[in-house]
């Protein structure tokens, strides 16, 4: 595998706007070119690593401090992170961005309808029912980013076209090199 630069691709949105189907489909180009690469998502976490959490505001918190030192650790040795989590508050990814090496904020831009359309567990109908509280997007805020590095637009753009776009800037940035370099490599 070659050297690579690591780096904390930080896919933010609300609930089923695409993060973990961008972030799949990334992994597997990124394997592709040789990359070290590991994925963090936010349903996969909360099985393990932070299990004991809830949903408040703190709690939402805590859950992204415990993610971004996993990130941190893996990113500062080279390895290519991909978290996939709704993380809500700027303040927090702003913790995120201060706290790991080349941090890429990735806002998963679709609106509050398409993502409810998409919702395959049903939470957007239990949280518009007043059934689940504190549900991202309904019934407690999502802050959208103000700069993000990337923005994909998920209810306008193929899957193809958004991993595009995520592999276009980090060939861009220099933590990737172009496909075509790697034939001749």
């Amino acid at each position: 595998m070659a050297e690579h630069k690591g780096f904390t691709l930080w896919f933010t949105g609300l609930s089923g706007a695409g993060k973990t189907t961008v972030a799949v489909a990334l992994v597997k180009e990124l394997q592709a070119r040789g990359m070290k690469v590991e994925r963090l998502d936010g349903d996969v976490v909360r099985q393990g690593l932070t299990r004991d959490l809830g949903f408040s505001k703190e709690d939402r918190d805590k859950n992204i401090e415990r993610v971004t030192f996993v990130a941190k650790l893996l990113s500062r040795n080279n390895v290519g992170v991909l978290a996939s989590f709704i993380s809500p508050y700027r303040a927090t990814r702003d913790m995120v961005r201060r706290e790991t090496t080349n941090f890429i904020e990735v806002f998963v831009n679709a609106p509050l309808e398409v993502c409810a359309q998409r919702d395959v567990k049903g939470m957007y109908a239990k949280a518009f029912a007043g059934e689940i509280k504190e549900f991202t997007g309904v019934s407690d805020p999502y802050e959208e980013p103000l700069n993000p590095e990337i923005t994909l637009n998920t209810h306008l753009e193929t899957l193809e076209e958004s991993v595009a776009k995520c592999l276009g800037y980090l060939e861009a940035n220099g933590y990737l090199l172009p496909a075509s370099e790697l034939q001749r490599a």
